[in-house]
């Protein structure tokens, strides 16, 4: 096994990781990324832009204020508050840098408004392809930084801690086999775990390491339960990640039809196709659950050019050979974005001494039961940057001693992990998606439980991608069981979590519940609905 130091690590390569690398100058920083090249992660196909207010005529307290109302109760107004307030100028300071966002003839930014904001204030950057031109930019700015070496094809086995709190992290890479990184300050930017799920707009590495990582170092997670599908999937498509068809197609304009060509949102919510993404995509979901064809009607968008500014979404209606501007695209939703997380205080310290976190991976309680559209990339901008502040103002030392961490000693079988990873999905699909109750609940979790005792049964090789397999696998299942079980200790509907056993909000659960690994075997804790959670 190697060893080798380093002030910092962040282990993820999307907005959150590039974000926070860049802005822990000077400090020697190693980015940890299990992709084969930067970026990873969903920034890179986020459709949707930043939003911010930076129009003279908005205001950070109005974005604060949709924020908190998208939330069902549970985004902690403060953190909204600082969210939006920061966010317009640190967004601001970006684009002064050059961050490339979209102007109109005159050179003004080019503002949108999206489901359940109040004003247009989202930018967007390259049309409808915002996370692949930003993301594009950051990444050739992390390649030319001095201060940072970026791994790619390493992947986090797990993290290890000292008396004093982390002491590194155990990886695998593809180049190298195992590697102790050593530093005294980690970033977890790890993203969200949409493929926990048969459908999801996230790529394949989306698989809730972070989440899985930071459970087994002992650190306290919330909000698990509050898993957002975006409504406007690509129906029909394959498993696992499918196509994505932007908010800002609804934001423009375009409208939800049913099989007879009718509006059905305009009598599910004033806000019709503008409403809340909980609202439009039970929506939408009860409606296919019942065998009923969803379609979103772009023709009117089309027949003003919004071919040419949509690129990315033409660009997917061509691959599936959809014309868009004679018939109405078919959607469901897929599972998008993560609300819950390891949690964070505003500057981006988890419950262990020396480990951080950001982005989709962390849970601030901005989001509360719910995100507001396209928030997630202003969160991951605003606290990975306050995240590198602290971890500056902290100067981390070299690590204390600590011992070697150990090697795993059995991985399951690549055919094994391969089917356990769809029964998996399947399992969270149809028990742990828009629509849950009690028995299905805890069927799912009995499931998971026994895939999980199937795992570990072949002797450690030295293969990158079989222990990268086995090693996902191991943390899917993690994350599933976290989810499941926190799904089923809330005992009502609220935001992205319906039960249909406990239809309506329920004023003794407008709290947040934090989850725990504890004791000398993984046994999960939920913390009762009124347990305050912890102050950092």
């Amino acid at each position: 096994m190697q060893m080798r130091y380093s002030d910092v690590i962040v282990i993820g390569s999307g907005m959150a990781g590039l974000v926070a690398a860049l802005s822990l100058a000077p400090l020697r920083v190693t980015v940890l990324t299990k992709t084969d090249d930067l970026p990873g992660g969903s920034s890179n196909w986020a459709q949707g832009g930043i939003a911010a207010a930076i129009d003279p005529a908005d205001d950070p307290a109005e974005h604060a204020a949709d924020t908190v109302a998208a939330g069902a109760g549970l985004t902690d107004p403060e953190m909204a508050a600082l969210l939006t307030d920061e966010g317009a100028r640190r967004l601001t300071r970006w684009i002064n840098r050059g961050l490339p966002f979209d102007r109109n003839a005159e050179g003004r930014l080019c503002l949108g408004r999206e489901a359940a904001h109040g004003a247009a204030r989202v930018l967007h950057a390259g049309g409808d392809a915002t996370g692949r031109t930003l993301m594009s930019d950051l990444s050739a700015r992390v390649r030319a930084a001095g201060h940072v070496t970026v791994e790619t094809g390493a992947f986090a086995w797990d993290l290890v801690t000292g008396r004093q709190g982390m002491a590194g992290i155990l990886a695998h890479h593809a180049a190298d086999g195992w590697v102790f990184h050593r530093a005294g300050a980690v970033l977890l930017a790890c993203g969200g775990v949409g493929q926990l799920y048969r459908h999801t707009t996230n790529p394949a590495e989306a698989t809730g390491d972070g989440i899985a990582l930071a459970a087994r170092a002992g650190a306290d997670l919330a909000d698990l339960e509050f898993v957002q599908f975006h409504p406007t999937a690509l129906a029909g498509t394959r498993t696992g990640q499918v196509p994505l068809l932007t908010e800002a197609l609804r934001g423009a304009g375009a409208h939800l039809l049913d099989e007879h060509g009718g509006r059905f949102m305009l009598k599910a919510h004033p806000l019709a196709e503008l409403a809340p993404r909980d609202v439009v995509a039970k929506t939408i979901g009860a409606r296919i659950a019942a065998g009923l064809p969803v379609y979103l009607d772009l023709r009117a968008l089309w027949a003003d050019a919004g071919a040419a500014k949509f690129p990315t979404v033409a660009g997917i209606c061509a691959d599936a050979r959809l014309d868009p501007a004679r018939l109405p695209i078919p959607v469901a939703p897929a599972a998008h974005y993560h609300m819950g997380g390891v949690i964070t205080d505003a500057d981006g310290r988890t419950s262990i001494p020396g480990l951080y976190a950001a982005g989709e991976v962390a849970c601030t309680g901005v989001h509360g039961a719910n995100r507001l559209a396209s928030n997630s990339l202003l969160e991951a901008l605003v606290f990975a940057e306050r995240a590198a502040d602290a971890i500056l103002a902290s100067a981390p030392g070299r690590p204390g001693p600590v011992a070697l961490p150990p090697l795993p000693k059995t991985l399951t079988p690549m055919p094994q992990a391969a089917a356990i990873m769809v029964q998996a999905a399947d399992i969270m699909a149809e028990s742990v998606g828009l629509l849950r109750d009690g028995i299905g609940l805890s069927c799912a979790i009995a499931e998971l439980e026994a895939l999980e005792a199937g795992l570990g049964r072949e002797p450690v090789g030295e293969d990158h991608a079989h222990i990268r397999l086995s090693g996902e696998v191991r943390n899917r299942l993690l994350a599933s069981l976290l989810i499941a079980r926190a799904a089923l200790a809330r005992q009502e509907s609220r935001g992205a979590h319906q039960r249909s056993d406990w239809p309506e909000a329920r004023a003794e659960w407008r709290h947040r519940q934090r989850v725990t690994l504890t004791g000398p075997a993984p046994r999960i804790r939920v913390a009762p609905p009124r347990s305050p959670l912890p102050v950092m």
